[in-house]
């Protein structure tokens, strides 16, 4: 689209998630050192920024989890049994995943009571497409929230500040001439608002309404219909 940039500027959440496992995890969690691979409840994505960074993982798109529970499935998770359950396994990682079921709700529980680190590449509860809003990576995480006890994952999607962290640990940008563009409130403006960036624009091409962008308890700097007004605007400059 013209835009002058390179795979290693965009930063998505699943990107910042392998970014924590492999860098920070180890500093923050030292007892995790032995037991590095993750178990991924979400798509090809989320394989792809974790094989970039090293990271071993099992799970994920892999059609053994893609079926319904049998009983030998509940002896042998409820008994712990290495079979099943890798020792290995020090972190469970969950994104949006289209092939979501019971099965792969019982090993990302089950390896959590044992020990494992509960992460989520985001919180969104809901994914625009075709005009309609459908169920988000959030809603993939909220039956283990409700089983948890309420136990809520480090998320690493919009807004949480471990993202704003890792972009200005690698460019060293000037936060107070950044922008943060987005079509969510309690998303993509609040990360701007809580990161301190010179400005939060909105727009009205996703999930959020004007009314939400004036009235709501997140507002943004200023809103836009579509991202391309910008553009309009300084042709006729």
């Amino acid at each position: 689209m013209g835009i002058p940039a390179t795979a290693e500027e965009v930063f998505g959440s699943s990107y910042s998630a392998a970014v924590y496992i492999s860098r920070i995890l180890p500093k923050q969690h030292p007892d995790l050192q032995q037991k590095k691979k993750v178990f991924v409840v979400g798509e090809a994505g989320i394989e792809t920024e974790l094989d970039a960074e090293g990271v071993p993982h099992i799970g994920g798109t892999d059609p053994k989890y893609r079926r319904e529970v049998t009983p030998e499935d509940y002896k042998l998770l409820a008994a712990g049994d290495p079979s099943v359950l890798d020792p290995d396994v020090g972190v469970v990682l969950m994104g949006l995943d289209f092939h979501f079921n019971y099965l792969k709700m019982c090993y990302a529980y089950h390896y959590i009571r044992r020990g494992a680190l509960f992460l989520a590449t985001n919180t969104d509860s809901t994914l625009p497409s075709a005009g309609a809003l459908f169920p988000g990576a959030g809603s993939i995480s909220a039956p283990l929230v409700k089983m948890l006890g309420g136990q809520e994952p480090v998320a690493f999607g919009k807004p949480s500040q471990a993202m704003m962290d890792a972009i200005e640990g690698k460019f060293r940008f000037d936060r107070s001439r950044a922008c943060m563009v987005g079509d969510r409130a309690n998303t993509d403006i609040r990360f701007g608002l809580e990161g301190n960036l010179g400005g939060t624009l909105g727009v009205l091409t996703g999930v959020a309404t004007k009314e939400e962008f004036l009235e709501g308890d997140t507002r943004p700097h200023f809103y836009v219909d579509k991202l391309s007004d910008l553009l309009e605007g300084i042709q006729e400059q």
